[in-house]
């Protein structure tokens, strides 16, 4: 699986329909959700092609909010996590591209989700793209893996171990099903992810909100600073963890200074960007950390425009930007 930051030919979203992360707003809310995924369609569509799929009974609301700036392919949709839906896209031996298609169960047949639609969007998206599709029996989500595109993926215990997922698996169960799929040679486990992730609508514990790879041989983390916050030590485990297990120079990526809203203790997090060819779509919270979060990862990617999208209104549905989006890479060959 390459890296992020190599060359892609799209970004593959997913629109937000009435399913299970908007299923307590009202028409108002349900526009300002549309917004906030509208919001980063076009900052992506400035460097590169979007591939938007979008339920046929929503079609008016996407065409009024991004317009031509993405290419629609129609499918039924539960929901509108890309990132976790659709497929991993990898290299072949002969640097071609094809799809790794995961078993997608609402992170881990939770509750309140639906996903009898969205299960079948891995292999809808490899058709699209006329890529061949890699099977997998694993339930698992791109959000809950991160790699550096030489062989080594950040996961965490609960996801891939977790509840609802694969809970017979053994850690080397997953490393072979990774290395398979992914071409993953070297995984580094995080105990768990960030503590909103553990609530009702959480994933329980996505990697990509908490570590990931923004070099070859660097990787940042969410520094939470204020002690009171319980992922302050969440951030100094992964920390550790990372230096002790990884020779990659570990960046800290501070938390925003907000640290509560009307639900609890927020993971607002800037380890959650995606990179596009050229350049970085980074989240943004009207936070003084923004402008700090921004010149980290000016050097983290030379050469690269940051632009900064708020997305406090995906954050508020359970996610963030790199959760919405899935690249679509360049073959080799």
């Amino acid at each position: 699986m390459p890296a992020e930051w190599e060359p892609h030919d799209a970004t593959w979203m997913a629109w937000p329909t009435d399913g299970p992360s908007s299923a307590d707003l009202d028409e108002r809310g349900l526009a300002e959700m549309r917004s906030a995924w509208a919001a980063v369609v076009l900052a992506v569509a400035a460097f590169e092609p979007v591939r938007l799929v979008v339920d046929p009974s929503d079609t008016e609301s996407a065409t009024e909010l991004v317009g031509d700036a993405a290419e629609f392919v129609t499918a039924p949709l539960d929901d509108c996590w890309m990132r976790d839906m659709g497929p991993s896209f990898v290299h072949a031996d002969d640097d071609s591209l094809h799809a790794v298609s995961w078993i997608f169960n609402g992170w881990g047949q939770q509750a309140w989700a639906s996903w009898e639609h969205d299960a079948k969007i891995g292999d809808l998206v490899g058709r699209e793209a006329a890529k061949p599709i890699i099977a997998s029996s694993m339930v698992n989500e791109g959000g809950g893996i991160h790699v550096d595109g030489q062989g080594t993926v950040l996961l965490t215990e609960t996801v891939q171990l977790g509840e609802g997922r694969n809970p017979t698996w053994t850690k080397a169960e997953v490393e072979a099903e990774l290395e398979r799929t992914i071409g993953a040679t070297n995984a580094v486990w995080l105990p768990r992810g960030l503590t909103r992730d553990y609530e009702e609508f959480g994933t329980r514990g996505h990697v990509d909100i908490v570590a990931a790879f923004a070099g070859p041989d660097t990787i940042v983390f969410h520094d939470q600073r204020d002690r009171s916050h319980p992922d302050s030590e969440v951030g100094r485990t992964v920390q550790v963890i990372l230096g002790e297990q990884t020779d990659a120079e570990i960046i800290a990526l501070a938390a925003p200074s907000i640290l509560r809203d009307d639900r609890g203790w927020v993971d607002y997090s800037y380890v959650n960007h995606y990179v596009v060819n050229g350049g970085v779509i980074l989240c943004a919270f009207d936070d003084p950390a923004d402008d700090e979060a921004a010149s980290i990862l000016e050097r983290c990617y030379p050469g690269r425009e940051i632009v900064l999208v708020d997305a406090r209104g995906i954050f508020d549905r359970g996610g963030g930007i790199h959760c919405i989006t899935q690249q679509q890479p360049t073959a080799r060959a």
